[in-house]
């Protein structure tokens, strides 16, 4: 079983430390997300999920236009006070499906009731402004979340993609405790959160949600140089965070450091007695990186298939191992990794 911590921000509830990427099941609905996956399928990877132990899933309107929300929706139906529901409010998009992103309060108000209907619930238990928008000050769209708050609409706000200007704004609408949550990428690649933010969260107790742990795949590998079989439901396929070139060549880098990691790194304990269960791999680097930060809540994974559900489960069924051996196998695979990174500039 996935294991839970409680988490003081949120009355104590149990909170897994795997949360379920909703972009992971788009599908059809395009939009961001990452290929084709059926509702059936999907409603089978949700309850699978669930089973493992993971009651966080987190989504948003832009991941299939309302697809992942629906499918959420449909399928803790009947068990939705047993999962723990992130979604957001500030990415919009026309009727020709143009995404761009508005904090217009007006907007966060339609966008929350919206995403009510399409999760079928009463509630949120987590809502989100999902970019930060340089036209409106970020306190008067919290001015909305705070009264959905107070209406039950919402249990806990927070903030995505964020900076310490936003978070301490915040603090002028929600109290001086700061916004209950916030989420941003956090990854081997990707750490600029552990100095610009994680003492402000320390200090204030709030919750963090990583996303971006396997980096779109890089991380974990199901990413390669030669793939290129990409859906048109797959964002890779036309986004300009994937295909522009200044992108490639970040790819080209990124991939050029897994294969220094594999070949100095996992190659060294791979064949060897160790307690990771079977040969380490980018899935063990990429989740055991997020949760071996303290402020990290839960780092949230993409999961599109039963098989890579089943590899994340087993991953993360050693993190409550007390053998001290395996504290310092796992300390020595991340503390090495960080030292090529650093040393070959592989961090963006």
């Amino acid at each position: 079983m996935i294991p839970r911590k409680k988490i003081l921000r949120f009355n104590n509830a149990e909170i897994s430390v795997i949360g379920f990427g909703g972009a992971a099941i788009s599908g059809e609905g395009g939009g961001y997300g990452f290929g084709a996956i059926s509702e059936e399928k999907t409603k089978e990877l949700l309850k699978k999920s669930f089973d493992a132990g993971i009651n966080i899933f987190d989504t948003a309107p832009v991941y299939g236009f309302g697809t992942s929300e629906n499918r959420l929706g449909k399928t803790f139906k009947n068990l939705r006070d047993q999962v723990f529901i992130i979604s957001k409010c500030g990415v919009i998009y026309d009727i020709n499906k143009r995404i761009r992103i508005c904090n217009d309060p007006k907007v966060a108000k339609e966008m929350l009731e919206n995403s009510l209907k399409n999760l079928n619930s009463e509630y949120i238990d987590l809502y989100m402004i999902h970019w930060p928008d340089s036209y409106y000050d970020i306190r008067y769209t919290l001015e909305v979340l705070v009264r959905a708050r107070e209406e039950g609409k919402i249990k806990y706000i927070g903030l995505s993609n964020t900076n310490i200007d936003d978070l301490k704004k915040a603090e002028e609408i929600v109290g001086e405790r700061g916004v209950d949550a916030v989420q941003t990428e956090l990854n081997i690649f990707n750490r600029r959160v552990v100095n610009e933010l994680f003492p402000y969260l320390k200090e204030k107790e709030i919750a963090f949600f990583a996303w971006g742990t396997f980096d779109k795949g890089i991380i974990s590998e199901t990413v390669t140089p030669q793939r290129n079989d990409y859906d048109s439901f797959d964002a890779r396929s036309w986004a300009p965070w994937w295909k522009g070139s200044k992108e490639k060549t970040k790819r080209e880098k990124k991939f050029q450091a897994m294969k220094e990691i594999r070949k100095e790194i996992f190659e060294s304990i791979n064949g060897k007695e160790n307690n990771f269960g079977k040969n380490i791999s980018g899935t063990h680097l990429a989740i055991y990186h997020n949760l071996f930060y303290q402020e990290v809540t839960s780092t949230l994974c993409g999961i599109k298939s039963l098989d890579q559900l089943h590899s994340i489960e087993k991953i993360v069924d050693n993190l409550d191992n007390e053998n001290s051996k395996f504290s310092k196998e796992k300390t020595y695979l991340i503390e090495q990794t960080l030292k090529i990174l650093d040393k070959d500039q592989y961090v963006f």
